[in-house]
């Protein structure tokens, strides 16, 4: 009886302190899902109009994601506490829809990267086309200090759009794809990693669960 108690009140403390640290990783879940999305490069692509809709989708199951960390972190911390069976598989059950949650979002970018890439090169061509026939496109300007680099293969037929700041000549269609490749390698780290973190709770609440009904059966 009491090496099954001393059991259970191990594992309660092992789930609470994982919940703990679920929450937080749901907070900077959605502090990394916003930067990305609001902050820099994109934010300044997406106030043009036209949005890159792909990479901003794998953004949004992240900081979906995270969100719904958030709240599972604080209802597990209440199952566990309460020692509720009920709670506990509810708990489980949330975690295995963040689990696919991640693992989709990891998967979307590390195979999807390509067509998110397409799709922001598409856009820096529509801009340059624009711009040789207009010459006038602050898309393409906007693209131009974004990414620090100018033009496709010469910078000549753009030139007065090239940012002031850069030194020597950056092809634009190969700076979009390092950048947004880099950006989405990111997500798709923090994706799996949490998918990772998350398959402990799983195994924390079903022991915890099983060790609950063990001790009542004792009882």
């Amino acid at each position: 009886m009491g090496r099954v108690l001393g059991g259970l009140r191990c594992i309660k403390y092992m789930l609470l302190a994982f919940n703990l640290l679920f929450w937080l990783a749901g907070s900077a879940v959605i502090a990394f899902g916003l930067w990305l999305r609001f902050g820099g490069i994109v934010k300044d692509l997406s106030s043009e109009g036209k949005t890159p809709e792909y990479f901003y989708m794998g953004l949004y199951v992240l900081v979906g994601a995270g969100a719904l960390m958030m709240t599972v972190g604080f209802f597990g911390c209440c199952g566990a506490v309460r020692e509720s069976q009920c709670l506990l598989g509810s708990f489980f059950t949330c975690l295995l829809v963040i689990f696919a949650a991640e693992v989709t979002t990891g998967v979307f970018a590390f195979i999807g990267k390509g067509m998110a890439i397409r799709e922001v090169q598409t856009m820096y061509e529509e801009a340059y086309n624009g711009y040789l026939k207009e010459k006038m496109n602050r898309t393409l300007i906007t693209f131009h200090s974004s990414f620090l680099c100018c033009g496709k293969e010469s910078p000549d037929p753009v030139q007065s759009t090239c940012p002031k700041e850069l030194l020597g000549h950056k092809n634009c269609i190969d700076e979009i794809e390092n950048v947004i490749s880099a950006k989405l390698q990111l997500v798709g780290i923090v994706g799996i990693g949490i998918a990772g973190v998350t398959i402990f709770g799983m195994i924390f609440s079903m022991v915890l669960c099983c060790v609950i009904r063990n001790s009542r059966d004792v009882i």
